[in-house]
């Protein structure tokens, strides 16, 4: 997913059992990419202690969400607050720290579903008694229905697994009109039927995301639906002002003995937006008032980390759990002068990775990046692929422009998240020292990914990242580099627009072993193949720096959702001292 951060269970399927039926809990899960960083001492535990139900928890943020539409949800904070809090899913993540947390647990489904047809048909049975805000039944038809939905062209941006893998969903619209797709079959009110055209061991993995939330069709208000998401959840939306401030209070019609993950202690969740990054930390540092009962949802900027690290009061209170998520300069490989591979390698060789992984935070926070997937699908340790020095090769970017007629280098512009601004500084003078001018265009994050999704009018480079959706590198290469998925408007992933018809062959066949260690082989060896060719340059594998105020109790960084705290089971120590 893209790393706005797309979703990492650290569960590792290791076979595809194609003739199985179902999953189970029995699963094995491998560990935790390794952890570096001896600042912080929260990562895989739990701080706080046990919440008190009751009371207000407030999230600060500098930002919007992206999108709350679970048709549209793709961004990872978003999708762990959506999942979370506001609809429930097929299956779910349990929400515990480390690698308990990549583990799958039926949500709305009574199990983990039943494979047939050689892992071509998936069917799921939801729990009896499912109920939305308004006390009307959750039917498996509003599944079918958002399933449908997130084909409208109206509402871009969300996964795309249903359209990557249904029979029939080439050139579908949505159910506008009353078209519905043929490969989703309702038989009852509480069966649902997925009929795929290729084998997909790993299916259950794509129902946890926000695509296979339920939406009634009574309910759908095309792209203003974002503004007001039916909750099946814990809690429903009491007030929403864009930019500003969203406030949600209890479902009362949610029934926590049908939900063996959301424990639901607030009694009302406040989010704040807009303001500055730096002001959160300060906040959160002094811990004052509401502020004792508040969490960031931005990561600590790495200015404020000295005033974090030094403070051991304080540095109790931040999690730090790795992203597992690939930072990349990518480069639109489908206009001059990025259309050159002698050019895109330049910028390989030009980008010091060390000025950018310091802008970022430093190597506290922060792992260099050595090849495009994160070392989770590499066994643990990404390996070096290119073998670039961390600080670049200058001289060597320097001959490559000569060949590609560039030596007297050329300009070109970047955009890059508002709060990555000091990472597009690092990356302007590395470039710089190549006679690459770099210009930088900074984007607020919640309009981020539409701006550069937008493949017409955007920046010829930007700085985005990718996490997979689960550990297999079927949820990684194919969404950032398969050019047959790359759209005019909306495009997700593949920010490089790289089309390579030899890596798509190489893809379509690695998707069709059916030995899971030797497809996990194949994914590893054309990683190295990809990055070759120079669609991009991974830079850093970031972790999630979150502070908390010191009435937060239940809080840890989910793996699954990249280091996010999981909003599933965080509260307050004394709801008393919480405010409305």
């Amino acid at each position: 997913m893209n790393k706005r951060t797309h979703t990492l269970a650290i569960a590792l399927v290791t076979t595809l059992a194609l003739g199985a039926t179902g999953c189970s809990d029995g699963q094995k899960t491998a560990g935790n990419p390794e952890q570096k960083n001896p600042a912080t001492s929260t990562n895989g535990t739990v701080v706080g202690g046990t919440p008190q139900k009751g009371g207000t928890l407030t999230v600060l943020s500098n930002q919007d969400f992206s999108h709350l539409d679970p048709a549209r949800n793709w961004v990872m904070g978003d999708m762990d607050f959506g999942t979370r809090l506001l609809y429930r899913t097929l299956l779910t993540y349990k929400a515990e720290p480390g690698t308990k947390g990549g583990e799958l647990m039926p949500d709305l489904a009574e199990d983990l579903g039943t494979s047939s047809n050689g892992a071509k048909t998936w069917t799921f049975r939801l729990k009896p008694g499912l109920k939305y805000e308004d006390g009307s039944p959750v039917t498996a038809q509003d599944v079918k229905y958002n399933v449908e939905r997130s084909f409208s062209p109206d509402l871009p941006g969300g996964p795309d697994y249903a359209a990557r893998y249904l029979v029939g969903a080439e050139g579908y619209q949505g159910p506008a009109k009353g078209k519905h797709l043929d490969s989703v079959k309702t038989p009852d009110d509480r069966t649902i039927v997925f009929e795929l055209r290729k084998p997909f061991a790993e299916f259950p993995y794509a129902t946890v995301l926000p695509t296979f939330a339920p939406v009634p069709e009574s309910q759908d208000k095309g792209p203003q639906y974002d503004n007001r998401p039916f909750s099946s959840g814990p809690y429903k939306i009491e007030s929403y002002a864009r930019d500003k401030k969203l406030v949600l209070v209890r479902n009362t019609h949610w029934d926590p003995k049908s939900d063996a993950v959301r424990k639901a202690y607030p009694d009302r969740i406040v989010v704040v937006m807009g303001l500055k990054a730096n002001q959160i930390d300060d906040r959160l540092i002094s811990s004052s008032g509401t502020d004792a009962s508040s969490v960031a949802w931005t990561k600590l900027r790495p200015e404020s980390t000295p005033k974090v690290l030094t403070k051991p009061e304080v540095k109790a209170r931040l999690l730090a759990e790795s992203t597992s998520c690939t930072e990349m300069v990518q480069m639109h490989t489908g206009r001059a002068p990025f259309d050159d591979v002698r050019v895109r390698k330049a910028v390989q060789y030009a980008l010091d990775r060390e000025a950018v992984l310091t802008a970022s935070g430093g190597p506290a926070l922060n792992d260099p990046a050595t090849a495009l997937m994160p070392g989770s699908l590499f066994g643990g340790k990404q390996p070096d692929t290119l073998g670039i020095p961390l600080t670049g090769d200058v001289e060597k970017a320097k001959q490559l422009l000569k060949e590609a007629g560039k030596a007297d280098g050329f300009s070109t512009s970047i955009t890059v998240s508002n709060g990555d601004k000091s990472v597009g500084e690092a990356i302007q003078q590395s470039l710089g020292r190549a006679g690459i001018k770099v210009t930088i265009e900074t984007v607020d994050p919640s309009a981020f990914y539409d701006t550069i999704g937008d493949t017409k009018n955007r920046t010829d480079l930007v700085y985005s990242g990718w996490c997979p959706d689960f550990p297999s590198g079927s949820t990684f290469l194919p969404f950032v580099f398969d050019g047959r998925y790359i759209k005019e408007k909306g495009n997700s992933g593949n920010h490089s627009l790289f089309r390579d018809e030899e890596t798509m062959q190489r893809m379509d066949a690695i998707a069709a072993m059916t030995d899971g260690s030797q497809a996990n082989k194949a994914w590893q060896e054309l990683d190295g193949e990809i990055l070759a060719k120079a669609p991009t340059m991974p830079v850093v594998i970031e972790r999630q720096p979150l502070l908390l105020g010191t009435n937060i109790a239940g809080a840890f960084g989910h793996t699954s959702f990249g280091g996010q705290i999981d909003y599933a089971t965080v509260g307050l120590k004394d709801p008393t001292k919480s405010q409305g």
